[in-house]
């Protein structure tokens, strides 16, 4: 099945995109259970695309219990292979102002081992190049984007992925500063190694809410705090994204879309039947060699 190649998952605050035309309402299963909710496929212009919302619309779940094995698994099925991850941060830096937008080049992995971070193991090893985390091409869309939407853009940093769901406490949010981390958030992560093992080009737009706990001047994180801000940062994302689908268009060719050619390294005779079967969409075509 191949609904769309552009697909969208929108983190707190953005839990539906206006402005989609030719709506349908897609609720999928998958090898790795269910998505966090149905996926809403629409036209913008003459494009489709697949939206999620990440938490479940009503912000259901939590960073830790976002499926997103299933959910990255869904935008497969549906023929994803360009996914634009939309996430509220904190900001590490003061040059970072909340509002702000920032497009990443780097993740820093803090989560707890909590979260099924790939799609392999039992009785079939894969280890995939994740070096460059974020595709550089659909990055320099979003900062184009970004800019036609007359956001406050920076471009690159890292975003450091914490388990959550509580805010940071004042000596995390220091140590990561003196670690150099630019963006604090809590979905970004297993969701961008999870999409470099479907073969699908990933890039996050971070909108920065906060300034985390380190700031010296300014209250600690809240969700009343950040609620003021995601709605104008939703507003500003919706934006964005308008001007961002376009500029895929047709498509381009990505690192991520062979990223399992090479990575693959147990002998296809010895994996399990089931496992081979569950995995079928992602190494079918590496396997049937």
């Amino acid at each position: 099945m191949s609904v769309a190649t552009i697909g969208v998952i929108g983190g707190s605050g953005l839990y539906a995109m206006e402005g989609l035309d030719n709506i349908e309402q897609m609720s999928l299963t998958t090898p790795f259970g269910a998505p966090s909710d149905a996926y809403i496929v629409g036209s913008v212009g003459e494009h489709r695309v697949v939206f999620l919302p990440r938490h479940g619309v009503g912000h259901r779940l939590t960073p830790s219990e976002v499926p997103s094995r299933a959910n990255i698994h869904g935008f497969k099925q549906l023929g994803v292979r360009y996914l634009l991850s939309i996430s509220a941060v904190g900001s590490l830096r003061e040059e970072y102002v909340p509002g702000d937008v920032v497009i990443p080049e780097q993740l820093f992995d803090r989560t707890k081992g909590i979260r099924p971070a790939s799609f392999f193991g039992e009785g079939l090893v894969v280890h995939v190049a994740f070096d460059n985390p974020f595709d550089a091409t659909l990055s320099d869309i979003l900062e184009q984007a970004a800019h036609a939407a007359g956001a406050t853009t920076h471009r690159g940093g890292t975003y450091v992925c914490m388990e959550g769901p509580q805010f940071s406490t004042c000596a995390e949010s220091e140590e990561n500063r003196r670690c150099g981390h630019d963006l604090i958030g809590m979905t970004a992560l297993p969701e961008a190694k999870l999409a470099r093992e479907a073969e699908i080009a990933y890039a996050t737009l971070a909108l920065v809410t906060d300034y985390d706990s380190w700031h010296p001047h300014h209250a600690s994180v809240t969700v009343d705090m950040v609620v003021q801000v995601l709605q104008a940062n939703a507003r500003l994302a919706q934006e964005i994204i308008r001007h961002t689908i376009p500029l895929i268009g047709a498509g381009f060719d990505s690192p991520a879309h062979t990223a399992l050619a090479t990575a693959i390294i147990t002998n296809p005779s010895v994996i399990p039947e089931a496992k081979r079967k569950q995995v079928e969409l992602l190494v079918g075509k590496y396997l049937d060699q």
